[in-house]
């Protein structure tokens, strides 16, 4: 059983960075895609980036040089470098693992962007 943890969110004001991790705890030796996704409140959840293992990696087109994704495969962690952060990032962020042909996700974790 794959268990994961973000952390990282909290309150920033516009033009303001965070960076989010996730954490994963068991066995993840059939991984093959990671990603951090995203739901506003009344909209659907939505791909904020992903990466394979193979190292191609994919930005939603709003996040575009201001967001990166990157792994510490050694601390199976995941995070989430969000920079020039704009009130409509605000969303509660999941992290994501697919290992074989099941995804795993965190529990989220609350971005509030705000003056």
């Amino acid at each position: 059983q794959v268990h994961l943890v973000e952390s990282g969110g909290g309150l920033v004001q516009p033009g303001g960075s965070l960076r989010l991790s996730c954490a994963a705890s068991g066995s993840i030796f059939s991984l093959n895609r990671m990603g951090w996704y995203r739901q506003a409140p009344g909209k659907q959840r939505e791909l904020v980036a992903d990466q394979t293992t193979a190292g191609t990696t994919n930005y939603a087109d709003s996040v575009k040089n201001r967001f990166r994704i990157s792994r510490d495969n050694a601390k199976k962690m995941l995070y989430l470098q969000m920079n020039s952060l704009k009130p409509e990032d605000t969303a509660v962020y999941y992290c994501m693992f697919r290992i074989a042909v099941r995804d795993y996700w965190g529990q989220g974790t609350q971005v509030t962007v705000s003056s």
